[in-house]
């Protein structure tokens, strides 16, 4: 309610001392009390010594200081922003009674306590009547608290039982021994609720009518006395002919006592009344302003911010557009911030997508709320698992069946949204396509301590409870952060480990803490050359997704448990962009997942931020090379392997190389003298293997992408897309040195020896066929647009899933 300062009486005279004076005091105050109200206070008093409550000096005017707190925003161009009226997500303005129009303090008397300078802190009559209509109609029909009273309520808030209301008499009381009653009048006028977070004359004035208090018409002063009775059901933006019944009430008593004539009251009611545009002065960047305010040492009058107010618009803008196209999935909030790589500058935030939105909860800041982010904390894992050598870019990691004995609870089981596994996989893969498994295993290895650690020095400050209360499940983000949070760590990945503070101001500088920078640059270029490979992760999100730019960029998802939170968080080497999509009351949303929900909000931002000029390559990790490695089992390719890719490996590596034996296969020689090459997959795959065909039987030519039953999701593309369209890996495996005939739906699509094919899917149920010589092998898959989601589950160019 506005920011108001104590200034306590710290050399109290003995009790004793202390409470004569104030009898005398009040004595003074009401020379001619009644003889039950005499009673009533000496019953007080006695119950107050009782319960010995220490506050017994009066309460003057300047105990009750309302420090003035307007703080103009300026963007880095100087564009305004707006005016906050105080630290907190509160408006409020203090102003003396002389600068408040005579019409309002009129009709607030009239309303409130039309014998506000006749009677001291309590209204005998008003008490009387009180209790005489309460008796008569056996319940309470109308009140007798006094402004006095009100005030006393504001500045002292008390339960509403027998005893709080003690305890506000005898503020009041306090309040009447120490201020004139102007003081009174003008305090009080200062703190009334108007509805919302504004508090006052003054700031209601300006920012429903855009003018000061003292300007206040006869109209506009009974609109806005009449508020103060029910601020939330009379709400001027939302309860008008509510509004305007009341204010009927106070022109009805504003004649009563005097102040107006019949005429003068009819010319009020019927008079048109504009009100101002619920911005309440602030033209963008609501919640960055409140929260940049309270992170002030001091009490600056104007503040030039880091935000860019045309980037700021847009993303705004955006961020209103995707909630409503994802409005029937029960999408109701979205949230983002923009950060600028090499300063720390906030660009852009928006909290929500209207902060005025009191209905929808728009004043919660999603910026710096706290939800779960799904698999956004997976490359700080595999950062940290190679920095520390538990893995190497060439690993080769099993995505299978795996079970944890968790104590006193049922076996945890990790796994993906598709409710598949897909054997041995490579780092990059099981990074880029978000498998859980995979994540799970290695902080296993990890460990759990280590890795909350590593969190904590890359700045999640909200990650506070033990280690043993997060568990495995941290890999799949099991704990809470914010966006913010989120945003700066991967601010800290786009420069390969450096960290620093984010700024929201230029003048006066306001810096947060900043993030401890860590070791190891290669490791985090060679996760973030992982994340920026859309190659790698086609098989979960498709080659070209809403997570593939037309410039290089290294982005993640998140989905939370049940579909309540979608992240998008990436970079270019210039900006830092972080996205959040869901609900407010935590509320699932329907057929979403973090590549639908927040990613397109972060697809259009990054293309906006890059659309003059775009950003340059990143670096390759520092001290590393590539080299050609089997596809399946990441050693240094055999003539038997299926598939061969290109893999960074540092340079002190190359001799474990070039010795290293391939884990997966062996060589035999067949009676004609050819050499012949049998996979053996270790133990750990026995169950996975048993759940599928064989990966491959001597020469047979198999399809291993898609498998046979896959589902895939398809993003409804915009009718004017200037991007690349979506497409869909075809592998096998022993493909033989013969042409590959290559048929989809029996309809031949090309010939060609490679072991790879990509296909622009259409929606459709396919049976993909292949044939070389007299080999040969089928799968059957489907497509199926966003907006009609198959009934079982599966996978996604869209990225369907826990985890992903």
């Amino acid at each position: 309610m506005g920011q108001y300062r104590w200034r306590s009486h710290l050399q109290w005279k003995p009790f004793r001392q202390r409470l004569t004076l104030l009898c005398y005091r009040l004595q003074v105050r009401w020379p001619n009390s009644s003889w039950w109200l005499k009673g009533l206070l000496l019953v007080f008093l006695v119950l107050l010594v009782g319960r010995s409550l220490p506050n017994l000096a009066p309460i003057r005017a300047s105990d009750l200081v309302q420090e003035q707190m307007a703080i103009e925003f300026t963007d880095r161009n100087g564009l305004p922003l707006g005016t906050v009226l105080t630290r907190d997500q509160e408006h409020t303005m203090s102003v003396p009674l002389e600068q408040i129009s005579p019409y309002f303090i009129h009709a607030i008397i009239a309303a409130e306590d039309q014998r506000f300078y006749q009677h001291g802190a309590l209204d005998g009559r008003a008490i009387a009547r009180a209790l005489l209509e309460a008796m008569q109609a056996r319940q309470v029909v109308s009140g007798a608290s006094t402004i006095t009273m009100q005030l006393a309520r504001m500045i002292d808030p008390a339960p509403r039982d027998l005893p709080g209301k003690f305890r506000e008499i005898w503020t009041s009381w306090r309040l009447t021994a120490g201020m004139s009653k102007d003081e009174i009048l003008q305090a009080y006028i200062n703190r009334l609720p108007m509805g919302g977070n504004i508090y006052g004359v003054e700031a209601a004035a300006r920012l429903y009518f855009g003018v000061p208090a003292k300007d206040l018409n006869l109209s506009q002063a009974t609109l806005l006395a009449a508020i103060p009775n029910d601020p939330n059901q009379l709400n001027p933006y939302n309860h008008w002919q509510a509004l305007k019944k009341r204010q009927a009430y106070v022109l009805n008593r504003m004649i009563k006592d005097g102040y107006l004539t019949q005429s003068q009251a009819d010319r009020a009611a019927n008079e048109a009344v504009s009100l101002q545009p619920r911005q309440h002065g602030i033209v963008a960047a609501p919640h960055f302003l409140f929260w940049l305010a309270s992170q002030l040492a001091d009490h600056p009058a104007q503040v030039q911010t880091t935000l860019d107010r045309p980037l700021q618009q847009f993303v705004e803008a955006q961020v209103q557009q995707v909630i409503r196209t994802l409005a029937a999935n029960n999408v109701q909030h979205a949230a983002a911030l923009v950060l600028d790589n090499h300063t720390g500058e906030v660009l852009a935030y928006v909290g929500s997508p209207d902060y005025f939105a009191d209905a929808q909860m728009g004043r919660n800041d999603g910026v710096q709320a706290l939800r779960q982010p799904g698999s956004t904390l997976k490359p700080f894992l595999y950062q940290l698992a190679l920095e520390k050598q538990v893995i190497r870019p060439n690993s080769i990691l099993a995505d299978v069946p795996t079970r944890y004995a968790i104590p006193g609870a049922q076996l945890y089981t990790p796994s993906d949204y598709s409710e598949t596994f897909q054997g041995p996989v490579r780092v990059r893969l099981a990074l880029a396509n978000s498998l859980n498994v995979p994540a799970v295993r290695i902080l296993e290895k990890v460990g759990v301590k280590v890795f909350l650690e590593h969190l904590h020095q890359l700045g999640f400050e909200h990650l506070t409870h033990p280690p043993d209360h997060y568990g495995l499940g941290l890999a799949l983000g099991s704990g809470e952060v914010s966006l913010w949070e989120l945003a700066r760590a991967y601010l800290t990945m786009a420069r390969q480990g450096q960290g620093i503070a984010l700024t929201g101001a230029r003048s006066p500088e306001v810096r947060t803490s900043p993030v401890a920078s860590t070791r190891s640059s290669s490791t985090w270029a060679l996760v973030t050359d992982m994340l920026s490979d859309r190659h790698a992760r086609a098989r979960a999100f498709g080659v070209e997704s809403l997570l593939s730019l037309p410039f290089p960029a290294a982005v993640k998802t998140g989905t939370s448990s049940d579909f309540r939170d979608t992240w998008t968080v990436g970079f270019t080497t210039d900006y830092t962009v972080a996205t959040w999509v869901g609900n407010f009351d935590g509320s699932p949303m329907q057929r979403v997942s973090g590549v639908t929900g927040a990613a397109p909000l972060w697809h259009r931002i990054m293309l906006h931020l890059h659309e003059t000029q775009e950003p340059k390559p990143f670096s390759p990790p520092a001290g590393m090379v590539r080299r050609p490695i089997c596809a399946l089992s990441g050693a240094r390719p055999t003539p038997g392997c299926p598939s061969v890719v290109l893999e960074y490996f540092p340079r002190a590596d190359l001799d474990e190389y070039d010795r290293q034996p391939d884990p997966f296969y062996s060589v035999t020689t067949r009676p004609n003298g050819k050499s012949q090459y049998h996979l053996k997959l270790p133990a750990e795959y026995n169950e996975w293997m048993a759940m599928q065909p064989p990966l491959t039987s001597g020469d047979d030519l198999r399809i291993v992408s898609p498998r046979n039953g896959d589902f895939f999701l398809l993003e409804k593309e915009p009718a004017q897309s200037k991007t690349a369209p979506q497409r869909l890996e075809f592998r096998l495996v022993n493909p033989g040195t013969d042409p590959v005939e290559w048929r989809l739906n029996g309809k031949v699509i090309t010939t060609q020896t490679s072991s790879s094919v990509f296909w622009v899917p259409q929606a459709g149920s396919w049976t993909l066929q292949v044939k070389s010589g007299n080999r040969s092998d089928q799968v059957q898959f489907q497509v199926q647009t966003a907006e009609t989601r198959p009934t079982r589950r599966g996978f996604s160019f869209a990225g369907t899933g826990d985890g992903q």
